[in-house]
């Protein structure tokens, strides 16, 4: 994902992340519920019944409130985060993003493949570049995305991305505008936050298949 940030929409709801203490729009955090047998529930489509709990949506934010036990003290009572939450998370948001890129490769909004991925980028149909963390660099730099900002998706390996186009790997993805590459595109965001670790001097640092500019 492209550098920058969520940008505020307008009028859109702001909620204070337990973490860090900011508020910010919904689009960029994490909502949470407590559910009946006071288990820590992630709520990703924002529709479970019950008081909302928000993390911003990046790995750090959450693992503080997981240490700090931030979530029972949001709840006010005492909760139990469940194991592995991290990780949870993570294959929760792969499997939010490549289910949108194939409803989008269904309704004809995304191709994959480097010569109709070019062309779509060449006629300005192309909205939205998506490329597999684990490809070759060299390949990849023959692409060029869109000029505006958040237009670059690169937090899914190849394989991940062939199962959203229902391929063994694809390298190279476009999407076209539309509703559904703006749903991508906030997704992916977070699933690119959730694979970004700190190193030990604080720094960020790269997981395992993914790589981050």
């Amino acid at each position: 994902m492209t550098r920058g940030g969520h940008n505020k929409r307008p009028e859109e709801p702001e909620r204070r992340c337990i973490a860090t203490g900011e508020t910010r729009p919904k689009a960029g955090l994490i909502r949470f519920v407590v559910g009946p047998d006071d288990m820590v529930v992630p709520d990703l489509l924002g529709k479970l019944p019950g008081r909302g709990i928000y993390v911003a949506a990046n790995r750090a934010a959450i693992a503080t409130a997981i240490k700090k036990g931030l979530f029972s003290r949001a709840a006010r009572k005492p909760v139990t985060v469940p194991d592995g939450l991290l990780d949870l998370l993570e294959r929760s948001y792969v499997d939010r993003v490549t289910h949108l890129i194939a409803m989008a490769r269904k309704a004809g909004q995304a191709v994959a493949g480097y010569e109709k991925v070019k062309d779509w980028l060449m006629k300005d149909q192309a909205k939205v570049l998506i490329q597999a963390s684990d490809g070759s660099e060299r390949g990849k730099s023959k692409l060029r995305p869109p000029r505006e900002e958040g237009r670059f998706i690169e937090c899914l390996t190849g394989d991940e991305l062939g199962l959203a186009f229902g391929r063994e790997n694809v390298i190279h993805g476009a999407l076209a505008s539309g509703g559904l590459a703006s749903r991508v595109v906030e997704e992916a965001q977070k699933l690119t936050a959730m694979r970004v670790v700190q190193d030990n001097d604080g720094g960020k640092a790269r997981r395992k298949g993914t790589k981050t500019r």
